[in-house]
């Protein structure tokens, strides 16, 4: 219909327009051929406003059918669920009625039984009287059991901690009575080597007195103090007064005596000279009695170490001068004992210093 009413309008546009053409003036044509325009613009606005309407009712139409679908839904839903509240209905007026029954049966033993249970009634007071009282003794006697508990967990406290002094204590004293058992098996092991030392010691002494034992009326002496060997040498064996040259027989007896000092490798050897204290004049090269004891000590070192086999590294050279005398008294033999030379030989003690450090 509405494709028929546009061609009607078409040919009655085109129809004007031939009319137009021929019968009115060309301003009027201009005018009318605007219009006609505008016509046709207008209708073309109206075809698209009409489309926008046909599916703007498409969706409402779609949306109209959602909402009668929903509305049945509720129409069904509200059905049953009347046809529950009318089953509920009938059920609540059923209860009722047993409600009733049961109310009146319920007053009839009420009455029947009243006197009863007023008697009951005293007796479950005087009950209610008598477990209140026992409620209150027996709290009570929580009370009682929860301070006696207390006491117990404190005392429980007390006991463990005293044992976990007791097992530290315990732990130490065992760790004392090790390092005490180490310490004696390290004791043990140090006077072991201490008195194979001293032995070897003494046995050095007889070895040295032995070798030397042809030199002892010359004022040679060989002691065994403190653990050492003092090889003792007087001034008139060695050198001549105010001299540090060794005479022949002194050499002869530092050679023996490096002899033994070479087999011994484990003694260290130091070399002392000593003074008597009378000043000494200066001769020389000679200044005091310091320079003399010195030059005298290292005078001797270099007679053993004449010896091949004597390592150098074993001996050291000091010099005393007079104030380690031996004699103090100020007579003439007192100070000729004191211009002496002493050999002191030492056992190395190099494992003792260990075990006494590991200590």
């Amino acid at each position: 219909m509405i494709k028929r009413n546009r061609q009607i309008s078409v040919l009655v546009l085109a129809t004007l327009l031939a009319f137009a053409v021929s019968c009115v003036p060309k301003r009027q044509f201009v005018e009318l051929e605007m219009k006609t325009e505008r016509s046709i613009r207008d209708r073309d606005s109206l075809k698209a406003k009409n489309a926008d309407l046909t599916v703007e009712k498409t969706e409402l139409q779609s949306e109209l059918d959602l909402v009668k679908r929903q509305m049945q839904q509720t129409r069904n839903e509200l059905a049953g669920q009347l046809d529950s509240m009318r089953f509920y209905k009938s059920q609540h007026n059923l209860l009722q009625a047993m409600n009733n029954d049961l109310t009146r049966r319920l007053d009839a033993m009420v009455h029947g039984v009243e006197s009863e249970n007023k008697q009951m009634l005293v007796e479950l007071h005087q009950l209610r009287d008598d477990l209140q009282k026992r409620e209150e003794n027996l709290r009570k006697l929580q009370d009682s059991l929860s301070a006696e508990r207390n006491n117990l967990d404190l005392m429980q406290l007390r006991l463990e901690d005293r044992n976990q002094i007791l097992a530290s204590l315990d732990s130490m004293l065992q760790e004392k009575e090790k390092n005490l058992e180490e310490q004696s098996k390290q004791m043990a092991k140090l006077q072991e080597m201490l008195k194979q030392k001293d032995d070897a010691v003494r046995e050095l002494k007889d070895k040295v007195s032995n070798a030397l034992l042809g030199f002892q009326n010359d004022g040679l002496t060989v002691e065994h103090r403190n653990g050492k060997v003092y090889v003792s040498l007087d001034e008139k064996l060695l050198f001549k007064s105010g001299r540090y040259t060794i005479d022949s027989r002194g050499r002869m007896a530092l050679q023996k005596l490096s002899d033994v000092l070479a087999e011994n490798t484990d003694i260290n050897i130091l070399i002392e000279g000593h003074t008597d204290d009378v000043p000494l004049q200066s001769k020389g090269e000679i200044q005091d009695n310091w320079d003399l004891s010195v030059k005298r000590a290292t005078t001797v070192v270099k007679v053993l170490l004449e010896n091949k086999r004597l390592n150098p590294d074993r001996l050291m050279a000091a010099g005393r001068s007079e104030f380690h005398p031996i004699e103090k008294s100020k007579t003439s033999e007192a100070r000729a004992k004191n211009r002496r030379t002493e050999i002191i030989l030492t056992p190395k003690l190099d494992e003792l210093l260990k075990i006494l450090e590991n200590n």
